[in-house]
């Protein structure tokens, strides 16, 4: 990073932004850490910053050039309020923007894909984060950790198809890796962990690590969709579920070596979170 440049951190005391905002400060680099609270994070300065609250977002970008973008959580249509908050960020002064999206939506597709289609017309360097599912699904308060703490149970509508878990820690680690880095990566960016892994896998290795007993409990698209909406507004809960129902067919059996590549360190297995997290 250049001397003086300042990383503003959107969602820095969520899953990833929290882990991206930590990497970054113990590296040595400045960081404005963005949250609806403006809650402090070690290292970094606070600032509140509220997606839907434009009146917060200028004196989140004053003195940043570098942004980690996290989008509005549960929200289908984040290019509506993400790009006119982009457009301001470079007039700002913001160069380098890093996007977090997912393995699933293509530059172009659904919700962020709108986003990332965008991005490479709006900043000279960018990145757009595209990692599988996170592992901390199932230890945080994601649903799968809730049901899996209520009930023993994971639901979902993916099958036996496989996804590539990936730790948060090494979705930072490439984020810091796009953010801080003299060369930008201009691209999109999978990422996986170190195996692709069925949610009867998932019960499997929880039950062994955990002691207690853990299922997957297989729904059909429509019910899933039906489920997740008593939790979130019904076109994201469709979203989702069709996301389950893209694993069931084989969209994310796949492994990639874009962690391994460019921080160095092969991402962490499940089972070695599992350990450090359940026992």
């Amino acid at each position: 990073m250049t001397a003086g440049g300042t990383t503003l951190v959107i969602g820095a005391t969520g899953t990833t932004g929290s882990r991206t905002a930590a990497q970054l400060t113990a590296a040595g680099h400045r960081v404005k850490a963005a949250s609806r609270q403006g809650t402090a994070v070690p290292g970094a300065e606070p600032v509140s910053f509220d997606w839907y609250g434009p009146a917060t977002h200028a004196a989140a970008l004053d003195g940043v050039d570098r942004v980690y973008l996290i989008p509005p959580p549960g929200d289908s249509d984040p290019a509506a309020i993400m790009l006119p908050f982009l457009e301001q960020a470079r007039t700002a002064g913001v160069h380098r923007a890093v996007l977090l999206s997912s393995s699933a939506i293509p530059e172009g597709g659904p919700a962020v894909g709108v986003v990332h289609r965008a991005l490479p017309g709006l900043f000279e360097q960018w990145a757009v984060l595209r990692p599988s599912w996170f592992m901390q699904n199932f230890t945080g308060t994601h649903v799968h950790a809730l049901s899996i703490r209520e009930d023993g149970t994971i639901w979902t509508a993916a099958g036996s198809g496989r996804v590539g878990f990936i730790d948060a820690g090494d979705i930072a680690a490439v984020a810091v890796h796009a953010l801080a880095d003299e060369q930008s990566p201009n691209t999109d960016l999978i990422l996986t962990g170190p195996e692709a892994l069925s949610y009867d896998d998932i019960a499997a290795c929880i039950t062994e690590v955990s002691g207690r007993p853990v299922v997957h409990r297989p729904l059909s698209y429509e019910e899933m969709r039906e489920r997740l909406t008593d939790q979130v507004a019904p076109e994201f809960a469709a979203m989702l579920a069709g996301m389950d129902q893209a694993i069931a067919e084989g969209a994310e059996d796949r492994v990639t070596d874009t962690v391994q590549r460019l921080t160095g360190r092969s991402p962490r297995p499940l089972r070695a979170l599992l350990e450090e997290e359940m026992r």
